[in-house]
């Protein structure tokens, strides 16, 4: 009996605490591309003009319409892209709803043919197979998640990507900009502040990963260091060439 009472306690606490993370959602990918990809871009492009030599209002300006131009374009190529991607997946869907419509015994042997290629036993299998094809639409998902990979179920939304990369991006980029707005006269606090926002955007993502808080943040740092470390060299020397 107590044996009986430990593996029921084991099970039960297995089931509660064996739980896993969104990885199929739509906003993660978009909303962490975005910030990360809104803060490098918009403080390289500061970076660069502010290595021109130019005045402080030409930085904040060119800051914000590198903020309106990147979130505008983040979001309508993740919504195309999403769109396209859920288009392809319902073009497969109805390919493999006409097969099962118009030959039904063989999806079910090649369901059956699947199951015993993972061990199962050829019986086992066809009896499994026959008894899951009973239902057209639930024959559709089995097939779907067996052949493509896909949960028809779970298909990403474009207009939640889009939102996610919009947003995202848009704070990102007003990072780097934000101590110009507030009256500042030098290209320092803009790269602190962006800098800063970099490594917290790689410590929050490593929290969703396998990766630990200090190495994600570290290596995003590092990233954008460089980035605007170039720009910043570009724009000095073109600015000297120019001028």
């Amino acid at each position: 009996m107590a044996i009986i009472e430990t593996e029921a306690a084991l099970h039960e606490a297995h089931r509660d605490n064996h739980t896993h993370r969104d990885v199929s959602g739509g906003w993660l990918r978009p909303a962490v591309f975005g910030a990360m990809d809104g803060l490098v871009s918009n403080l390289a492009l500061i970076t660069g003009v502010a290595g021109g030599a130019v005045a402080p209002q030409t930085v904040a300006l060119t800051g914000l319409a590198g903020l309106a131009a990147g979130a505008f374009s983040m979001a309508a190529g993740e919504y195309t892209s999403v769109a396209s991607q859920r288009e392809l997946v319902q073009a497969e869907l109805d390919v493999e709803r006409r097969e099962l419509r118009k030959h039904p015994e063989d999806e079910e042997a090649e369901l059956a043919a699947l199951y015993q290629a993972r061990g199962v036993e050829p019986e086992l299998a066809r009896e499994v197979a026959r008894q899951l094809s009973k239902d057209p639409e639930q024959a559709l998902e089995i097939h779907v998640r067996e052949e493509l990979g896909i949960d028809p179920g779970d298909l990403p939304s474009p207009t939640v990507a889009a939102v996610s990369s919009f947003g995202s991006f848009s704070l990102g980029a007003l990072l780097p900009v934000l101590p110009y707005l507030l009256g500042a006269s030098s290209l320092w606090p803009a790269v602190l502040l962006a800098l800063l926002g970099l490594f917290l955007c790689g410590a929050v993502v490593a929290r969703v990963t396998a990766r630990t808080w200090w190495f994600s943040g570290l290596r995003q740092l590092a990233l954008g260091g460089a980035a605007a470390g170039v720009t910043y060299a570009l724009g000095a020397l073109f600015g000297t060439a120019i001028g």
